[in-house]
């Protein structure tokens, strides 16, 4: 007979592989959207193709849940804006770099987002962080450093366009970690795409005629809007698969499953655009992946051991 015990163990350990076989999928599947976007930069304003995404992903969201039940109103209006102006920041400056760099290079630059959050919830959530976290986030903005040098050589200013994506996308996080738990998670992306669409809507209204390249919109071709409807549909299936994973597994046996995005990106790159990291690249993205895991070890055993790593 087996005890209740092992019953609950064997429960645990399936439910952790679910949420876990959720979130390789969705990883895998991101780049495709950064893929769709790259593709659109040829001739849409990056702001625009961000516009698209949010739009449509949140009128994607909403019906779901509608159809769930869940409650869609929010009391805090402004912390939501707050986190959708730092999304909307954070799509923006990723989609500009797409014009210019390797999808691989940009996603690998911006991998630094664990460690960059990790600063920030040190600096403003008062989150305590020890020495050997400190060390790994130095490890991993040298291999920021090294990726970004020969890419900065070769298209310039735009080598630094993902860090300042990873920096506003850190933002967001410190910002939706400090919300607690009491939205749910659907309902909060839905809050945050509303004022990102709202934002990104203001940026090429202000944008429009002025011959400035990332924010100057023009009238997408019929399969253009086509594509822009499939990313934020793209965009919110995503999202809901991730948002099932982290109901079967805890955040830090999921977190380090975002690097599969390196391997997704690379294959994406090489077949649609002819694009392959050099070895600087691979170096450096392998320093930033080594910090990035070793922040996210040391995260899920300090609550067991009791003391600030």
């Amino acid at each position: 007979m087996i005890s209740s015990n092992s019953a609950d163990a064997a429960g645990a350990r399936s439910s952790a592989e679910t949420g876990m076989a959720l979130m390789a999928v969705a990883m895998l599947l991101v780049p495709g959207l950064d893929a769709i976007a790259k593709t659109l930069t040829a001739t849409l304003a990056p702001a625009q193709i961000a516009w698209g995404r949010f739009l449509f992903q949140t009128l994607t969201i909403l019906p779901v849940l509608w159809l769930s039940g869940r409650t869609i109103r929010t009391g805090r209006p402004l912390l939501h804006g707050a986190r959708g102006f730092l999304l909307a920041g954070a799509l923006l400056l990723i989609i500009w770099a797409f014009q210019y760099l390797p999808l691989a290079n940009a996603i690998a630059i911006f991998f630094v987002e664990p460690l960059i959050l990790t600063l920030l919830s040190a600096a403003f959530l008062g989150e305590r962080i020890g020495a050997r976290r400190l060390a790994a986030v130095a490890v991993g903005l040298v291999g920021a450093l090294i990726v970004i040098r020969p890419n900065w050589a070769m298209f310039g200013w735009a080598a630094v366009l993902p860090l300042g994506a990873a920096v506003c996308f850190a933002g967001y996080l410190a910002l939706t970690r400090h919300s607690g738990d009491g939205e749910h998670p659907l309902a909060m992306q839905l809050w945050a795409g509303l004022a990102a669409t709202l934002g990104l809507t203001a940026i090429i209204g202000f944008g429009d005629g002025t011959g400035i390249g990332p924010i100057d919109p023009v009238l997408p071709a019929p399969h253009e809007w086509a594509l822009l409807v499939g990313l934020g549909a793209f965009s919110a299936t995503t999202h809901v698969t991730i948002a099932f994973a982290f109901r079967f597994a805890e955040a830090g046996i999921l977190a380090p499953f975002q690097y599969l995005e390196i391997i997704s990106a690379t294959l994406l790159g090489l077949l649609f655009f002819g694009e392959f990291p050099d070895a600087m690249t691979w170096a450096g993205t392998a320093l930033i992946v080594a910090a990035g895991l070793y922040v996210f070890i040391r995260e899920r055993r300090q609550p067991a051991a009791g003391a600030v790593p």
